[in-house]
């Protein structure tokens, strides 16, 4: 059969008209796509299974269907040889279905950061992840990242970035894979991600003067929740989003606890209400369920501009940082008094790894070492016979 076949129309009940010398193919007229006037859209009839189907194969012009071309798409779909729209569409809805069932990276990265709360961290997170994540694992289901992949990954970004970037990195690939372990949406790994080490750990610390300086610009700055939150680090070593929150229901002014809610996306922990802290709440108004509240009485977001403003005021260095800076002189003037083992001062920091606390040990090692002297110096004047003149230690060992 071809084109140069003489065409003769029947017009079935139906509305179609069928194409003589053409077994099953028939076309219906309507408007043209894009243009005036009217043209043939092509339908093809056949069995198939013991069922009568019809299928649409193309329009006349849109699609430069002829009555030859239909027939030769019929045959291909009585065949076998090409799918019908209805099976295409199945097909298609079970490659989907069995894509929902699988879990890539990118999938698990996508219900990961949603299971995380919006502010600066995220976006950060989120960038590492499209910058150095996504391009390598993002299609990858967790059993497919093999240990040479991350290796090839850290290898690579040491090259053109810091070992603090890259644990960063290493370290947010770990916890998207363990987010899907424990949601049970995949398999987690089964090597350990071997992270670069990192010696730039930054310890920060003020001086007494500074400290007066500090506390004078708090008083002086006109936003009072700022200065607030300042104080309250000193008071307490309370990160910057475990202030942000902070509700009044995990403040027990009775027993004299506050709880810390996943610290560092840890386990609930509690920590004294010490009196410096106390007196700080008690002067606060309670407009909202946070004691830290943003401008509607949500959960605030950001402050740092507040921050920074005070800091400068003050004269502190500019690398000094505002917040987590203070938390550093929490933990150092504690550790400097020699009365704070590190056991204690890693649950008042609600430090996981101990490690973490040992940063500030050196502290307590010079108090110690000074108290030692001064023991010294008392046996030596004792036993030379001379007057004793005990030289008395600051309250932070300095």
């Amino acid at each position: 059969m071809n084109d140069t076949k003489k065409e003769t129309e029947t017009k079935h009940k139906s509305g179609r008209i069928k194409v003589e010398g053409y077994q099953g193919v028939f076309y219906r007229e309507t408007s043209r796509i894009g243009k005036s006037g009217m043209e043939k859209v092509y339908y093809v009839v056949f069995k198939k299974n013991g069922k009568l189907i019809e299928e649409k194969v193309g329009r006349q012009y849109a699609d430069d269907m002829t009555p030859a071309k239909a027939s030769r798409i019929r045959g291909q779909l009585i065949e076998g040889n090409q799918d019908t729209r209805r099976e295409k569409k199945e097909k298609e809805d079970t490659r989907k279905k069995a894509l929902d069932s699988i879990w890539t990276l990118d999938r698990l990265s996508v219900s990961y950061f949603k299971s995380r709360p919006e502010n600066k961290s995220l976006k950060t997170d989120q960038g590492r992840y499209d910058n150095y994540i996504k391009l390598l694992f993002g299609s990858k289901q967790p059993e497919e990242i093999a240990p040479l992949d991350v290796d090839r990954l850290r290898i690579n970004l040491l090259k053109v970035k810091s070992p603090q970037t890259v644990k960063h990195v290493l370290n947010l690939l770990t916890w998207i894979l363990n987010y899907g372990s424990k949601n049970n949406l995949c398999q987690g790994l089964p090597f350990h991600v071997k992270k670069p080490e990192v010696h730039n750990v930054k310890t920060e610390d003020l001086t007494s003067e500074q400290m007066t300086s500090l506390f004078k610009a708090i008083d002086d700055h006109s936003h009072l929740q700022a200065g607030q939150m300042m104080k309250m680090v000193l008071f307490t070593g309370l990160r910057r989003g475990e202030m942000f929150k902070l509700k009044w229901d995990d403040i027990d002014f009775n027993r004299g606890f506050i709880t810390i809610r996943q610290p560092k996306g840890g386990k609930d922990q509690q920590i004294p209400l010490n009196p410096s802290t106390r007196e700080l709440l008690e002067s606060f108004p309670r407009t909202s369920p946070y004691v830290f509240p943003g401008r509607n009485g949500d959960q605030r977001k950001d402050i740092n501009k507040q921050i920074r403003q005070i800091k400068a005021a003050a004269g502190l260095p500019a690398t000094f940082r505002g917040l987590h800076g203070l938390r550093h002189t929490f933990a150092s003037m504690l550790a400097s008094s020699g009365q704070v083992d590190m056991y204690t001062l890693q649950r008042l920091m609600t430090h996981k790894d101990p490690r973490m606390t040992q940063r500030y040990a050196h502290l307590r090692d010079e108090t110690l070492q000074k108290a030692s002297n001064l023991a010294g110096e008392i046996i030596g004047q004792i036993e030379k016979n001379a007057p004793v003149n005990v030289v008395k230690i600051s309250k932070h060992g300095k």
